[in-house]
C-alpha cells in the first residue's frame, strides 16, 4: 500500500501513543513560549538573534508535524466531531477571550473580529482549513509543488486574514511535506551522520542569526518576513524579489525543520509525557504572556536590563511553558478546551460511509494506528 492509496477498511484497529511525536511537540513548544516571550524585546540585539533564528523553523517545524499525523483524515464523524471540539470551540474561546483583554487595556480591536485572528487563534484556523482540504492534497498528483506555488503567489496579492488565510497559504507547503512523510523518512533522518549535520546546521545559523541580528534590522524587516502572512511590496520588495526571498526562507524552514527532527529523541521520558499536552500550552501561554505585558508592563520594565533580560525571558518561558503542560492544568482545562459534544452528533456508528476504525484525534497527541507495512513505496521527489 502507498502512502496515499485508500485506507484499509477495519472495525477495530490498536491504537500506540508514539513517544517520538510527542517528544517532538514538546521541544518545538518550549520554542513556541520563548519565541512569544520575546517578542517585546526584538528592539535588541540579542533578542532579535534568538527570536529570528527560532522563527526561521519553529512553526514550520509544527505545521509539518501536523500535516504527518493528519495523513488519516477521511472525514468520518469521530473526525468531524474532533474538528469541532478541539479546534472550533478552542479558537473561539481564545480568540474571543484574547479580544476581550486588547480591546480592555487597548480599546483594540474596535469591533469584534472573531474570523480575523490576532494572535493565536491562526494556527487553529489553519488547521481547521488544511484538515478539510487534506483530501485534495491526497489526490493531486504533484501536491508539493502545488503548494509551494500556492505560498510563493499568495506574496503577491491582497488577501484578507479572514481564519488567517494569508498565514495558511503561505505554510501550506510544510503541511503538504508532512502529509506525505512516513516513518522510514523519520528513521532515516535519526541516523548519525545526518545528526551530526543537523548539529553543525542548527548551531551555526543559531550563530549566524546573533552576529547579524543589528544588520538585518537595519536593512530589511527580516522578522516579518517568517511570519509568513505579509504581502511583498508591504516588506519593500518586487514580486520577483519576494518569490525568490520566500522560496529561499522555506529552503532554509525545511532544512532546519528536518535537523530538528532528526535530534528529537526516539524513546520515552519525561518529555513524552509533557509532550502530550502541548494543546493546553499552547492556548494558555499567551493569556500569561498577554497578562504580563498588559497589566504589569513587565517587558517595559526589563527592557533597560539588556541581555540579562532575555536570558532572564527564555528561562521564566521555559518554566512556564512545562507547568502549563502538566497533569493539573490538563485536569482542569480539559473539558473546556476538549468537549465531547456527543449531544450534537450523531452516533460514529451510524457512519456507513467510512470505515468504523480510530482515527487519530485532530491535535493528534501522539496517537498512531499500527497499520501494515508500505509495500509499494512512492520516493517524495515523485509528488513534486
Amino acid at each position: 500500500m502507498s502512502r496515499l492509496d485508500p485506507l484499509p477498511v477495519s472495525t477495530s484497529t490498536p491504537k500506540e501513543r508514539v513517544a517520538y511525536l510527542d517528544n517532538a511537540r514538546y521541544w518545538v513548544m518550549l520554542l513556541v513560549v520563548i519565541g512569544h516571550s520575546l517578542t517585546e524585546l526584538v528592539v535588541m540585539d540579542s533578542a532579535r538573534g534568538v527570536y529570528t533564528w527560532i522563527y526561521a523553523f519553529h512553526m514550520p517545524f509544527f505545521v509539518l508535524i501536523s500535516g504527518y499525523t493528519a495523513r488519516h483524515y477521511v472525514g468520518d464523524f469521530r473526525q468531524i466531531r474532533r474538528i469541532v471540539s478541539t479546534l472550533i470551540v478552542p479558537y473561539l474561546i481564545v480568540e474571543t477571550g484574547l479580544q476581550l483583554i486588547t480591546r480592555h487595556y487597548d480599546g483594540e480591536p474596535e469591533h469584534w473580529m472573531i474570523l480575523s485572528p490576532q494572535w493565536l487563534g491562526w494556527f487553529l484556523a489553519a488547521l481547521f482549513i488544511w484538515r478539510l482540504t487534506t483530501p485534495i492534497w491526497r489526490a493531486l498528483k504533484y501536491p508539493i509543488t502545488t503548494a509551494v506555488l500556492i505560498s510563493l503567489l499568495a506574496g503577491l496579492i491582497e488577501i484578507p486574514n479572514v481564519l488567517a488565510l494569508p498565514k495558511v497559504l503561505g505554510l501550506l507547503p510544510f503541511y503538504v511535506i508532512g502529509l506525505h512523510f512516513d516513518r522510514d523518512m523519520f528513521l532515516r533522518l535519526g541516523r548519525l551522520p545526518v545528526r551530526v549535520a543537523s548539529v553543525v546546521l542548527l548551531v551555526g545559523t543559531f550563530v549566524v542569526c546573533q552576529l547579524y541580528a543589528g544588520d538585518w534590522a537595519q536593512e530589511r524587516p527580516t522578522t516579518t518576513w517568517l511570519l509568513w502572512k505579509a504581502r511583498y511590496d508591504e516588506l519593500d520588495s518586487g514580486p520577483v524579489e519576494g518569490v525568490l526571498i520566500r522560496a529561499m526562507l522555506m529552503v532554509i524552514a525545511l532544512a532546519l525543520t528536518l535537523a530538528a527532527l532528526s535530534l528529537v529523541p526516539r524513546a520515552r521520558s519525561w518529555t513524552t509525557t509533557l509532550g502530550g499536552r502541548t494543546f493546553y500550552c499552547y492556548l494558555l501561554h499567551g493569556f500569561v504572556i498577554l497578562g504580563l505585558d498588559r497589566h504589569f508592563g513587565l517587558w517595559e520594565q526589563i527592557e533597560p536590563y539588556g541581555a540579562r533580560a532575555v536570558l532572564g525571558c527564555i528561562v521564566v518561558a521555559l518554566i512556564v511553558a512545562n507547568l502549563l503542560m502538566t497533569q493539573p492544568v490538563a485536569t482542569v482545562f480539559r473539558p473546556v478546551f476538549e468537549p465531547r459534544l456527543t449531544w450534537m452528533f450523531r452516533d460514529p456508528q451510524e457512519d456507513t460511509y467510512h470505515s468504523q476504525g480510530e482515527h487519530p484525534d485532530v491535535w493528534d497527541r501522539g496517537v498512531e494506528r499500527r497499520l501494515p507495512p508500505p509495500s509499494n513505496h512512492r520516493h517524495i521527489g515523485r509528488l513534486l
